[in-house]
């Protein structure tokens, strides 16, 4: 695998973070304050739960992927925080992706995502979350590969060490299923 690229140097950025106390804010709360930094503009700003989030190759796997996905035109939502969310779930319906990696109301630690020129600590702010660097990143275990949807059979056909390349696999055919989704109809002369 590619190495990658340091922090500092990515448009992409994100934090691992966690409530201030138990339970405040609410995930609706939660979900207020993203739809008003959202329709800010500047990029996007997202919040997952890390109970989903197979590491940092994860998601800016997804990230990528869901990049070049638009820049063929294959956009699949207007919003593209939500739209990054299909491809960190791997699933091409939001509601089922949203069950995979959004914010349940049983959600405790969190992976804040802001592209820049927003910058992660005011987000972190608006969102009244503290920084945890032990909630992310961290390697794929089988709780969050249950949560994706990688089956027992799956995870027993392959070392624990290719574990994170299950996750990789399941963004890259998302991307795969936009671009063939989004092709042109071929007609017979």
């Amino acid at each position: 695998m590619s190495p990658i690229p340091v922090a500092e140097k990515r448009t992409l950025q994100a934090v691992g973070a966690r409530r201030t106390q138990g339970g405040s804010p609410s995930r609706s709360e939660l979900v207020q304050s993203l739809r008003k930094l959202s329709s800010e503009g500047g990029g996007i700003v997202a919040l997952f739960d890390a109970r989903s989030i197979a590491g940092e190759r994860h998601l800016l796997s997804a990230w990528a992927h869901m990049g070049r996905t638009r820049a063929r035109g294959g956009s699949r939502l207007r919003d593209r925080g939500a739209e990054l969310a299909l491809y960190l779930a791997g699933d091409d319906q939001l509601p089922r992706a949203l069950a995979k990696v959004g914010v349940a109301d049983d959600t405790d630690e969190f992976v804040v995502v802001v592209e820049r020129p927003r910058e992660l600590g005011g987000v972190l702010a608006a969102f009244r979350l503290v920084q945890d660097d032990a909630v992310y990143p961290r390697a794929p275990t089988e709780p969050v590969l249950e949560r994706l949807g990688i089956s027992e059979a799956e995870r027993r056909a392959v070392p624990e060490s290719a574990w994170e390349g299950l996750v990789l696999e399941r963004v890259a055919l998302l991307e795969l299923s936009a671009a063939h989704a989004s092709a042109e109809p071929t007609t017979k002369p």
